[in-house]
């Protein structure tokens, strides 16, 4: 079991979503989704629409703002802190710019082992003091028993994003550093990761009950490729964070890879739509909690339909503990936010009815 960070309060602690975490039983299935703050919330763009994303992400009292309203307005069971993978690189010596309609772009792209001679890792978080002062504020206006995820970007996300410069179809860039430079390839992933340990465990002091590792590119790579180029880095960044607070770890893209992630660790597993959810629990066994796993397009689907289909991936949970409804990634920006409450409200339904016959 992992010990409790300082901020897990009894009221935090017996939360449905903690209660998962630990693979307790609870009284319905705890969910969250992930971009919950997005463009699809009228609350959000709200805010949104008076400054630029970079400006909302560093803005302490805004990211708080969009946090806990999304949590409020959803009425799901944890929030999660509003920020973005990238801006950590930026002290790291990565030029970030946020263009309009293009998302992130990189400047200057680490392409050769020489470029990544002058990517530096983090000696301190301070750089990012805005993030912290952002989970601060954000724990304290939470209702008591709602916890606060954190995040980070995994080592292979973020290495591929520095590499391309952006985002890529084919990572041509990337799989070329790491097979034609495999020195230079682990020199980055390392730093990466280095990075990343101080950056999670400083929002876990600042008040985060568990924190997720996002590896949304990780699915580009075959099995043999993660576990040689990926797995030990990831894994040695899952095992420097775990003892301090639950550990999600979201790979998505690539069932295949899912052995692997459970070699990589954490205390949640994150999957996505690609294989029915109780296929990965007997891949991950019982030892884990699982998070998932519902196709985030069937929100778009009429509401017979939508209850559908969140109630197949709850039947595959068959109401054992450990299971966290989500999506198997973000919401759309076009989404229609009453069809995400209507899921929230169908999933607290129907995962109470699954924990009362696995019960009985």
């Amino acid at each position: 079991m992992n010990p409790a960070p300082a901020s897990l309060t009894p009221a935090l602690a017996q939360s449905r979503f903690m209660k998962a975490v630990r693979r307790e039983a609870t009284d319905t299935t705890p969910l969250w989704i992930m971009r919950q703050a997005g463009r699809y919330l009228p609350e959000y763009m709200a805010v949104r629409s008076k400054v630029t994303f970079m400006e909302l992400c560093k803005t302490p009292e805004l990211a708080c703002e969009v946090t806990v309203t999304a949590q409020q307005v959803l009425g799901v069971d944890a929030a999660i802190l509003f920020a973005d993978l990238l801006p950590i690189l930026e002290p790291m010596g990565i030029d970030l710019e946020y263009q309009k309609g293009e998302g992130p772009v990189i400047h200057n792209p680490l392409r050769t082992g020489r470029d990544v001679d002058r990517l530096t890792a983090l000696a301190t978080v301070e750089p990012l003091e805005y993030v912290f002062q952002a989970v601060r504020m954000i724990r304290s206006a939470l209702a008591a028993d709602i916890p606060l995820l954190g995040f980070a970007g995994a080592p292979f996300t973020l290495a591929s994003y520095c590499i391309e410069g952006g985002g890529s179809k084919n990572y041509i860039h990337t799989k070329s550093m790491m097979y034609n430079d495999e020195g230079a390839w682990n020199m980055l992933m390392s730093r990466l990761v280095d990075s990343v340990i101080i950056y999670l465990k400083a929002q876990i002091d600042s008040g985060c009950q568990a924190v997720q590792v996002f590896d949304s590119w990780a699915g580009c790579l075959s099995p043999a490729d993660y576990r040689r180029y990926v797995l030990p880095h990831t894994r040695r960044l899952i095992q420097s964070v775990v003892p301090f607070a639950p550990v999600i770890n979201f790979l998505t893209g690539n069932p295949a890879l899912l052995p692997l992630q459970k070699e990589a660790g954490g205390t949640v597993m994150g999957i996505d739509w690609r294989i029915q959810l109780d296929d990965a629990w007997k891949i991950f066994g019982p030892e884990f909690a699982v998070q998932g796993n519902m196709d985030p397009v069937s929100l778009y689907a009429d509401i017979p339909v939508l209850r559908r289909r969140a109630a197949d991936v709850l039947a595959a949970a068959a109401g054992r503990p450990g299971h966290i409804f989500n999506l198997g990634h973000g919401v759309m920006p076009d989404m229609n936010p009453d069809h995400v409450k209507t899921l929230v409200e169908i999933v607290h339904e129907l995962g109470a009815e699954h924990k009362t016959s696995a019960a009985s």
